[in-house]
């Protein structure tokens, strides 16, 4: 038996990850995934800050859909003071949600593939991701922690000339990911890295607390978005992709799938988008919500995002605390990974799709 460390500064640990390996050779006995390296604070420096200031944090924990991160804190507030969201920003908040769960596949893909070593496609990824980072920069004059949303609503209606925009992007898309099936899913390779790697049952799932495309692969059929609908995800119809096999190809399989839907419930939303006010009236900047407790919860691109806030009746919540899914996600890997060899850790690592920024919160 041999101990050794894999990160935590690694490029293909996806952030600063240390996992302990207890090895047969090269057969995994064990894996121990070790965090803690960022020290973020988050939730505490939430308790010393007025509402409307905390969403720029929110951006920062799961930062490649700071989008998903903003919109689940906002609904939190806003289920918490009972403040109505008028309609039209309803469907624009789902618009971008979509488009930030897309640009978070993106991401994962190209990187993904690249672990394996797949290079071609995650130039491609970034391709369209590009295109999805422009129109959120145009938005809110962001691109990565995009400040989107705002309590009530939104700060501002779509900008001119950016429906046609986003209506581009999804008349081009499903071509795009045509051409990343193209290029992996039938690759003798990848299915060699890819087929009975990082197998996980859908019990193991349930017993984990395991969300998102993980749990969808494993052949559970649960999505927020369907079992408790927000934003204007109750008016648009969608599927919920999911998989039997429970292996790293099936994970792949179905976050492809998602791209699709997502493109689909852009264009819904884009065809069905009423006219009207884009915030609620009347809000106060230094606003107070009653005496009281939420836990609110989104599907984000990694599975359940849950934000969970406690009001004594002042301007700052008196108890915040965020739900990761990628922590969640990330207990599993010993599951995962036993019996497996050291080169399937990398895809393995890749198909869980963590975010460290989002573990050490």
């Amino acid at each position: 038996m041999m101990e050794i460390n894999m990160g935590p500064q690694h490029p293909s640990t996806h952030g600063v990850l240390r996992l302990e390996l207890t090895l047969d050779g090269e057969t995994v006995v064990d894996v121990r995934p070790v965090i803690g390296y960022l020290h973020r604070g988050v939730e505490k420096l939430s308790e010393n800050k007025i509402y409307v200031m905390i969403p720029p944090l929110c951006d920062r924990l799961d930062y490649v859909a700071s989008g998903s991160q903003n919109l689940g804190y906002i609904q939190a507030v806003e289920m918490l003071a009972g403040i109505e969201v008028p309609e039209r920003a309803r469907y624009v908040r789902t618009i971008l949600a979509e488009l930030n769960r897309i640009s978070s596949h993106l991401v994962w893909l190209g990187t993904h593939a690249l672990d394996i070593g797949a290079m071609t496609v995650f130039f491609y990824c970034f391709r369209e991701r590009e295109m999805i980072l422009d129109m959120f920069e145009s938005f809110c004059g962001a691109r990565l922690t995009t400040n989107m949303f705002r309590v009530g609503g939104l700060l501002d209606d779509l900008p001119p000339g950016w429906t046609a925009a986003c209506r581009h992007f999804i008349d081009l898309f499903p071509s795009r990911i045509k051409e990343y099936e193209g290029l992996l899913t039938t690759n003798r390779i990848w299915l060699e890295r890819t087929k009975g790697v990082g197998y996980i049952s859908a019990e193991d799932c349930i017993s984990w607390g395991v969300t998102g495309p993980m749990l969808r692969a494993s052949g559970v059929n649960y999505d927020i978005r369907k079992t408790e609908p927000y934003a204007a995800y109750d008016r648009m119809e969608f599927d919920i992709p999911t998989h039997k096999d429970g292996d790293t190809y099936a994970r792949y399989l179905v976050r492809l799938e998602e791209l699709r839907q997502s493109t689909r419930i852009i264009r819904q939303a884009l065809d069905t988008i009423p006219e009207g006010e884009i915030r609620a009236p009347k809000l106060k900047t230094r606003m107070k919500a009653p005496v009281g407790e939420v836990y609110h919860e989104i599907e984000g691109p990694r599975g359940v995002q849950g934000f969970y806030l406690v009001s004594d009746g002042g301007e700052k919540p008196y108890r915040c605390h965020f739900r990761s899914p990628s922590f969640v996600n990330l207990a599993a890997i010993g599951d995962m990974s036993r019996g497996g060899l050291v080169a399937d850790i990398v895809a393995i690592i890749g198909t869980i799709d963590i975010v460290l920024g989002d573990c050490d919160r």
